[in-house]
């Protein structure tokens, strides 16, 4: 059951709420609108507005009382825009230079079945490196997750990474099924927290799929200030879902 008082339940998107990169299902749309006459909702992706909007829908911040794009540092609630912050402002022009040029060097040297476009993303609170790009299909996309699982491609880039820039206040973390996501220290998705903390909240719930050390959900899954559960599939998420609020 779930504890007393005022709460907040915090959701990943890829994995969570639809599968990755796809768009909700009528019944998980249904479900969480039911939810959220019980309890306030909110979500918290690493990808940018748009592509959220791509799978929550247009009208996402008016389903969502909190929406929280990358990582939460675009930022929305109870429908409106709160705030954006910027990752060039706060890294600076010549480091992000060098890790988008480190990067490309990197992935030029990785040997893939496939490789497609958009290997870097700039967003505003980060940068999202794919090795096989962005514009990969649907069937492409799970076939170098595959891949990656058997050979370790993002965990031996992350690692590359970590110790090409130590010292440099950069984290990285795998994200989703294609890729891997830079930016500075504190801007994963507990960020987000900062916009919440203050609002009365006794319990926040936070749901998400890469919740183990180096994936993109572990640091607010395993913060003092949340109540994790790690989901595999929306299906998941659901049922936890029904048995605390409903």
């Amino acid at each position: 059951m779930a504890a007393p008082g005022p709460a907040l339940c915090l959701f990943d998107v890829d994995g969570t709420l639809t599968a990755p990169r796809q768009k909700i299902t009528q019944e998980m749309d249904n479900f969480l609108q039911n939810l959220r006459r019980k309890i306030k909702i909110g979500v918290v992706g690493g990808s940018d507005f748009a592509k959220v909007q791509e799978q929550l829908g247009d009208d996402v911040v008016g389903k969502f009382d909190y929406v929280f794009p990358e990582n939460g540092l675009v930022a929305y609630k109870d429908g409106k825009f709160l705030c954006r912050q910027s990752i060039q402002s706060h890294l600076g022009e010549d480091l992000i230079q060098d890790l988008i040029n480190y990067c490309l060097s990197y992935i030029a040297k990785i040997k893939l079945p496939k490789k497609r476009g958009t290997f870097i993303e700039f967003r505003s609170g980060m940068l999202n490196v794919s090795p096989i790009g962005r514009s990969c299909s649907q069937e492409e996309r799970l076939e170098f997750y595959e891949l990656d699982q058997k050979e370790n491609i993002r965990g031996k880039f992350v690692a590359d990474l970590q110790k090409q820039f130590v010292g440099k206040g950069l984290t990285f973390s795998i994200g989703g099924q294609i890729s891997v996501d830079i930016f500075p220290d504190g801007w994963d998705k507990r960020f987000c927290l900062g916009q919440v903390e203050n609002d009365g909240y006794k319990t926040i719930y936070f749901f998400g799929d890469k919740t183990m050390p180096g994936g993109n959900d572990y640091e607010i899954f395993t913060d003092a200030r949340t109540v994790g559960y790690t989901v595999t599939r929306p299906e998941d998420t659901q049922r936890i879902c029904e048995k605390l609020f409903l």
